[in-house]
């Protein structure tokens, strides 16, 4: 098993930044594709971003693309997502998770999530 902690959200005001860090706990010896996603209230989770476990191959949903950057460390189990120039649009609870194969995905496939942090950007 292995369990997901999120952390760095809060309040923000648009034109803001945050950066989000996931760390993996448990059984983090096998090689983990690794993606955020995203609940709006009212809205269905969504996919944010993904990042391979070797880091080379990286991917963005349409919304954020140029905005946020996915990144990991695998020394330290955690995987990151740098939040810049964020909108109101961008509020939600941000959820990171795992999947038991390298590559990433964009849909919702994976093994392990986490309990989600809230992001909230006013206007």
């Amino acid at each position: 098993q292995v369990q997901m902690m999120e952390s760095g959200g809060g309040l923000v005001q648009a034109g803001g930044s945050l950066r989000l860090s996931c760390a993996a706990s448990g059984r983090t010896s096998k090689s983990y594709g690794m993606g955020w996603f995203r609940q709006a209230p009212g809205k269905e989770r969504e996919f944010v971003a993904a990042i391979s476990w070797s880091g080379r191959s990286t991917y963005y949903a349409d919304s954020v693309k140029g905005r946020f950057t996915i990144s990991r460390d695998n020394a330290r189990n955690t995987v990151y997502l740098q939040m810049n120039n964020l909108k109101p649009e961008d509020t939600a609870v941000y959820y990171c998770a795992a999947r038991e194969a390298k590559v990433a995905v964009t849909n919702q496939h994976y093994d392990y999530w986490g309990q989600g942090t809230q992001v909230t950007v006013s206007s």
